[in-house]
C-alpha cells in the first residue's frame, strides 16, 4: 500500500468516525406527530392525562378498553333483563376517532343505561351525528391563537389560551332541546360552542372538539392543567374505561392471520403447512410441467389501460392510494381548467371554484370538505373511496 492510499484511507476512517461521534452526540429531534397514546410522552401524546386520571376521579377504577366499544361491552350486556353488568364512563381522546358504526350504537346502548360518554375529537361517527342531531364545521381562516372557555360561573377562571395545534371545528348545529352548551372557543372575534352535553335515555354524550387540550405540551405550560380538571369535572366519578391507542389488534398486527399467529399451536401448524407446500413444490417441478396458456395481450390504448390500472389498486384493496390519486387527479383538473391554485382549499377557493365552474357553492363547500377530512384521515376504507368517487363524478358531469 503506498503512502498517499494510506493517507486517503487514514482521511475515510476519521472521517466516519466524526460521522458516528456526531451522530450520538446529537439530541434526537423533537416528536410533533400527534398520536395522542396515553403511554407516549411526546408533545402530543397524552401520558400526563393518563396518569392524572387517578386524581381527577378519586373513587373511580380506570379500564384500559383495548378492542373495540362493541367487542367490550357487548360482553356486558345481559341479555337475561336486557341491562349492563357494569356502569362508568367510556373516554376517548383522538383527533379522528376509530370508532366504527357498529361501536357507536353500542355506545348509545350503553348511553341509556345511564352511563357517560366523552369523546373529544375533530370529527365524529356518522351514527353519532345523526343520532345525537348535532353537526360541525370547520373553519379554515383562523390566526392560530384560541382562547377556550367553560360556560359555567364557578369555571370563569379556568379559561387557558392555546397558540399551538388548534383547528377551528366548531358546533354549527345542536338539538337544543336535549343539548347544553357547556364550553366555547375564541378564535381572534369568532366565538362558537366546542364543547356540549347531550342526554341520551338515562345518560349523557359529553363531546369536545380540541383534543389538544389534553396532551402532554399543553397541560405542562402554565395553568392549563385546570381546564382539562374543569371539564372532568362534568363527568360522574365512576370506573373509567379509557380507549387505549394500543389496540390488541395492533399489537398482533393487521394481517388476516394475526389470531393464527398469535396461538402457538396455530402458528406451528401453520408454519408446517407452509413448509410441506413449499416442499411439494420444488419437488413436484422436477418431475412435470403444465402446459402454459397462452394470454394475448392486452390492447395497449389508453381506456383499457386506464381500467386495467384502477382495477389492480381497487382489487388489492389500497384504498388510500388510490384516494390520493384521486384527489391529485382532481385538483390537477380544478388547475388546468379553471386556472386555480389548490395550495388552500379554504372558503375562498370554495367560492371561486362554485364561480368558475356554475356548481352549486354549499355542494363544492362539502366535496372540499369530504377531499381536506379524507386527505388527514387514514387507514380509508372503501366507503370512503366510492362516497369520494361519486361526488367528484357528480362534479363533472355537472
Amino acid at each position: 500500500m503506498s503512502k498517499t492510499l494510506k493517507i486517503y484511507v487514514g482521511i475515510l476512517i476519521l472521517l466516519f468516525l466524526g460521522i458516528i461521534v456526531i451522530e450520538f452526540t446529537t439530541p434526537p429531534p423533537v416528536n410533533w406527530q400527534k398520536t395522542y397514546n396515553e403511554t407516549d410522552k411526546i408533545p402530543y401524546g397524552t401520558f400526563i392525562f393518563y396518569e392524572e386520571l387517578d386524581n381527577l376521579f378519586p373513587e373511580s377504577k380506570v379500564q384500559d378498553v383495548r378492542v373495540t366499544p362493541y367487542e367490550y361491552f357487548d360482553d356486558y350486556y345481559s341479555w337475561e333483563d336486557s341491562s349492563y353488568l357494569t356502569t362508568g364512563t367510556y373516554m376517548v381522546i383522538d383527533e379522528f376517532v376509530n370508532i366504527d358504526n357498529t361501536s357507536a350504537q353500542e355506545l348509545l346502548d350503553f348511553a341509556s343505561f345511564g352511563n357517560d360518554i366523552f369523546i373529544s375529537s375533530n370529527y365524529f361517527p356518522q351514527r353519532l351525528t345523526d343520532s345525537l342531531g348535532f353537526d360541525t364545521q370547520n373553519d379554515y381562516t383562523f390566526d392560530g391563537n384560541g382562547e377556550f372557555t367553560l360556560t359555567s360561573p364557578s369555571f370563569k377562571n379556568d379559561s387557558i389560551n392555546i397558540t399551538k395545534g388548534l383547528n377551528n371545528i366548531y358546533f354549527s348545529e345542536i338539538d337544543t332541546l336535549y343539548t347544553t352548551v357547556l364550553g366555547h372557543q375564541k378564535f381572534s372575534d369568532s366565538i362558537h360552542v366546542n364543547y356540549i352535553r347531550t342526554s341520551w335515555g338515562d345518560g349523557y354524550f359529553y363531546l369536545h372538539l380540541q383534543p389538544v387540550a389534553f396532551t402532554n405540551y399543553h397541560l405542562l405550560k402554565k395553568d392549563n392543567n385546570k381546564y382539562a380538571s374543569s371539564v372532568m369535572s362534568y363527568l360522574s366519578d365512576d370506573t373509567i374505561y379509557f380507549d387505549s391507542r394500543n389496540k390488541l389488534g395492533k399489537e398482533l398486527g393487521s394481517s388476516p392471520l394475526r389470531f393464527v399467529l398469535s396461538q402457538p399451536p396455530l402458528r406451528w401448524a401453520w408454519y408446517l403447512v407452509l413448509i410441506t407446500t413449499v416442499l411439494f413444490m420444488i419437488f413436484n417441478a422436477k418431475r412435470k410441467q403444465r402446459i402454459v396458456k397462452v394470454i394475448n395481450p392486452l390492447k395497449n390504448t389508453t381506456v383499457e389501460f386506464t381500467k386495467t390500472i384502477g382495477n389492480l389498486y381497487y382489487e388489492t384493496k389500497d384504498h388510500d392510494n388510490l384516494i390520493e390519486k384521486k384527489i391529485t387527479y382532481f385538483l390537477e383538473y380544478i388547475r388546468r381548467v379553471y386556472y386555480l391554485d389548490t395550495q388552500i382549499l379554504d372558503d375562498k377557493f370554495v367560492k371561486n371554484l362554485s364561480l368558475k365552474s356554475g356548481e352549486d357553492q354549499v355542494k363544492v363547500k362539502k366535496l372540499v370538505n369530504q377531499i381536506a377530512y379524507l386527505k388527514a384521515k387514514t387507514p380509508c376504507n372503501e366507503g370512503d373511496l366510492l362516497r369520494l368517487n361519486k361526488a367528484i363524478e357528480d362534479f363533472y358531469t355537472t
